[in-house]
């Protein structure tokens, strides 16, 4: 997950993250989750979560994916974009990317809110400042560990806010870029939870 944060943080402002408040994906090698994807809306059982597609976004996820097939390795659930990476603009390339790893990839994790350390010093290292956070957010009825960013970008701010989770003994990540906070807000009014589904 860390690693994809990295990715997709690095994109220039012109070119791949456009509109971004929280860039907090997060590559993850979970269990082969049965996940299937339309048009519209990106569904991930295994997980239990489904994810409303922005319309016209660009679907990157298996050009992000790693080469090696390796299970102990972060997976990469989802990466859109606003637009293509390869494409500039003059704004901020939106962006919704979902990781998910082994829980066991970091001693002593317990709780999502422990996860939200490495996740945060990742982000600050890419010139991210903490705007809120770490603090607990509903999505439904599900209860994740949210944290807030913003990064100036001269004549542009993008935000970021990830969205974490432990489920199934893995970390799930959901990070959602933006031009303004606004727009992070609806970015994370498309995700839903299925019943039953227990995040910490």
């Amino acid at each position: 997950m860390l690693s994809v944060l990295s990715q997709s943080q690095e994109v220039p402002p012109g070119s791949s993250s456009s509109k971004a408040k929280h860039n907090t994906e997060q590559h993850v090698k979970a269990p082969p989750a049965p996940a299937e994807s339309d048009q519209d809306v990106y569904h991930n059982a295994d997980f239990g979560f489904t994810y409303h597609l922005p319309y016209g976004w660009a679907d990157r996820t298996k050009d992000m994916q790693p080469e090696a097939d390796d299970p102990a390795k972060p997976q990469l659930l989802l990466a859109v974009f606003e637009r293509p990476p390869e494409v500039t603009g003059d704004t901020v390339n939106s962006a919704v990317i979902i990781t998910a790893e082994k829980a066991a990839s970091y001693p002593g994790l317990k709780t999502a809110l422990d996860y939200m350390g490495p996740l945060t010093e990742l982000t600050t290292g890419k010139g991210f400042k903490v705007t809120q956070g770490p603090y607990e957010f509903p999505v439904g009825s599900r209860k994740l560990v949210r944290g807030d960013f913003a990064k100036d970008l001269g004549k542009l701010t993008m935000y970021q806010s990830s969205l974490v989770m432990l489920h199934k003994g893995s970390v799930v990540s959901f990070t959602f870029i933006g031009g303004s906070e606004d727009e992070v807000e609806e970015l994370i009014e498309k995700l839903a939870f299925s019943p039953g589904v227990k995040g910490r």
